[in-house]
């Protein structure tokens, strides 16, 4: 009998250690979901987010917590069965604004005295305090006719009680991802910190900040709390133009006239008027001096690259900061001196942190002014306090995003601690010569229970975008470790199009679809099958959007000597070129990417559009899509299944009433990872 708690417990260590070695969908979703860091003005103290799925419930529950910059136990402030988020500190750091049942409130620091601010019924969001902390401005979706909530209100119930559903609508543009955008607008409004009546910042048919330019709270208290910079696109047509310009609105009770009469006489200022990109994310030095805002300059290009400009308030002059430095700028924030500009920037996979100065000497003859500060981690959500500290969300494909505090050199320290070590194999990087030569970089993702002497099966997970790129980042709609650890070796390449690599190489994909791109994966797939533990005979590959359209190719183009892909997976993917020019919302990304709509510029529509190739296609395909899905639509899913089904190739159609570009709800992305994995595993045996 004495030996039997021993026996219990080698069983028991067996047990954890079997669960350690596991990795799928319900341990993913049991992570934590950790985010919007926000530093407090003192910079000792951190308020952040932590997410939690319930899948039963099929919807995830967010509270707000507070930590110290040192490190402890973190502190959870907001309860409740309704998700609070968007934290932001109050200018003195006694209050904090957020967001929880669509309205505005504001409480303690510790939590105490919670306070509803706005009471306006189409919702609020997105708040920023002005520096004085009188003001809280946020944004809500309003119908344009309005000049009143009561307005507001009553449409709202009228649209809802009637029989009639029909949408009609005068202008493109009038629907965005999963929303049909036929009447409301969003603007921003600005309300006392303490509640009250609000007034509306920027009145009429337009939104603010535009939808497809939006990056976040798109607007910015001057330091003196008398103006507001905020986004707009001035365009009659916004459906091809990314033009989003920066534009400067006295604050009402500052400038003794309503923001109404400011729009109507001219009294607001467009400061980017010049350029015919987009302009988002404007910040004022704390001297005033200086408005800084990230700027891509070509008109119609949503991938260009960000640049950091400056804006001089007295003299009007606008500089960039990041000349010569062949990134795209992220996450910009200010040293609390204002002497230094910090952000982030993709670079080859990952995402360091980067300085420039606020005032370089452009008389220097040198390339850029950019210094790398930190280049160890995926960071996102940066901000620094006065001592020089950084605090900042960081994620690896091994690891959650967790909040970490660090300085320029030396050891970074968890402050969050939400998710355990999952014990994953770390992703390696590797490379290859793609098209014309070219040095190509991805990733490799190996099961945690990885044998060197045995032979693997391989999956090519291809990103979309095109511009986009895999990075050593966590994802929660194609992790790659779920893929490995259901008996794989994932490959994740990094072709043409794909972000981090310079601007050129961005740049290659557009008007080249399946070109270049496509001999990069090629060639990469083909190196990966020297390696002794990938089996050559049984590779596939899935893609999402870009990723789905470049499967579609390689499935009417799957002849390549070296080997051939025994499975597909399409999701939401690009397969009719000239249909999707015709359907999707934003007809910029189809005028540059093709150089002009099928009627300007039918070479590069059948040259590269996949329906092209039906006739060849023969490898089993799973075709899965969300019908909510404005950006590539569902019609392009149900082509593609056609086309298969007529041909005969083994194939399989699933949609998704209620998803759309992304299967987002936890039960719908479960049932999707389950029959997903069941395709492979019967085709890749």
């Amino acid at each position: 009998m004495r030996r039997l708690p021993v026996i219990f417990c080698i069983v028991m260590v067996c047990a954890v250690a079997a669960l350690a070695q596991t990795f799928d969908f319900d341990v993913m979703l049991k992570q934590r979901r950790v985010g919007d860091p926000q530093l407090s003005p003192d910079g000792r103290t951190v308020a952040f987010t932590i997410g939690d799925v319930d899948k039963a419930a099929n919807r995830s529950l967010t509270h707000i917590y507070t930590v110290s910059i040192d490190g402890g136990t973190p502190r959870q402030i907001t309860k409740g069965d309704k998700s609070s988020s968007s934290p932001r500190w109050s200018p003195d750091g006694r209050k904090i604004a957020f967001v929880t049942g669509g309205q505005i409130w504001t409480m303690d620091a510790d939590g105490d005295d919670k306070k509803q601010i706005t009471k306006i019924s189409t919702g609020a969001g997105g708040p920023v305090w002005s520096p004085d902390g009188k003001w809280i401005a946020f944004s809500s979706e309003v119908y344009p006719e309005c000049a009143d909530d009561a307005c507001n209100k009553a449409e709202d119930e009228r649209v809802g009680n009637s029989k009639v559903k029909a949408i009609v609508t005068d202008r493109l543009l009038y629907r965005h991802w999963v929303e049909w955008r036929d009447r409301k607008r969003t603007h921003v409004f600005v309300i006392a910190s303490n509640g009250g009546t609000f007034e509306d910042l920027t009145p009429g048919d337009f939104d603010s900040p535009p939808y497809a330019a939006s990056t976040g709270s798109d607007y910015a208290f001057s330091p003196d709390s008398r103006q507001i910079a905020v986004l707009r696109n001035p365009d009659r047509i916004e459906a091809i133009s990314t033009n989003s310009d920066v534009y400067l609105v006295g604050l009402p009770a500052a400038a003794g006239k309503s923001a109404k009469t400011q729009w109507a006489n001219g009294d607001v200022k467009n400061i980017t008027a010049t350029n015919r990109g987009y302009d988002v994310s404007p910040m004022y030095t704390p001297d005033g001096k200086y408005i800084l805002f990230r700027s891509q300059a070509r008109e119609g290009f949503e991938a260009d690259r960000w640049r950091i400009m400056r804006y001089d308030r007295s003299s009007g002059e606008t500089r960039e900061l990041t000349i010569g430095f062949d990134q795209q700028a992220d996450d910009v924030v200010l040293s609390t001196d204002g002497a230094t500009v910090y952000f982030t920037a993709n670079t080859r996979g990952r995402q360091p942190v980067y300085s420039v100065p606020l005032e370089p000497n452009f008389r220097l003859r040198i390339a850029t002014h950019v210094r790398q500060v930190r280049d160890d981690g995926y960071f996102g959500g940066l901000s620094v306090n006065g001592n020089g500290r950084f605090v900042a969300l960081m994620s690896s494909m091994t690891k959650p995003a967790e909040i970490y505090s660090f300085g320029a050199d030396g050891e970074v320290k968890n402050l969050s601690n939400a998710n355990r070590d999952l014990g994953l194999m770390k992703a390696e990087s590797t490379e290859w010569r793609g098209a014309l030569n070219a040095k190509i970089q991805g990733w490799i993702v190996k099961p945690m229970d990885f044998d060197p002497s045995k032979r693997y099966p391989m999956i090519v997970l291809i990103h979309g975008g095109p511009q986009g790129a895999w990075n050593d980042n966590w994802g929660y709609r194609w992790n790659p470790q779920i893929w490995a650890n259901s008996g794989y070796v994932i490959f994740m390449p990094n072709p043409r199009g794909s972000t981090g690599f310079g601007q050129k190489f961005v740049d290659d994909i557009s008007g080249d679809w399946g070109g270049k791109a496509y001999i990069d994966i090629m060639n990469g797939v083909a190196e990966m099958t020297k390696r002794p533990y990938v089996d050559k005979n049984r590779i596939g590959a899935a893609g999402a959007s870009y990723g789905g359209y470049m499967v579609d190719w390689i499935l009417g183009h799957n002849k390549d000597p070296r080997f051939q892909f025994k499975a597909f997976l399409s999701h939401a993917g690009v397969y009719n070129l000239e249909s999707m020019a015709g359907a999707t919302e934003e007809l910029w990304f189809v005028n540059w990417e093709f150089k002009g709509m099928p009627w300007q510029n039918r070479v590069n529509y059948d040259r590269w559009s996949p329906h092209r190739f039906a006739a060849n296609f023969s490898t089993p395909t799973l075709v899965t899509a969300g019908e909510l899905d404005y950006r590539v639509p569902v019609d392009q899913s149900y082509q593609l299944f056609t086309a298969l089904q007529l041909n005969k190739v083994p194939s399989k159609l699933m949609v998704f009433p209620d998803e759309g570009h992304w299967i987002l709800k936890p039960q719908n992305s479960e049932f999707w990872h389950k029959n997903v994995l069941a395709w492979f595993r019967e085709h890749l045996k």
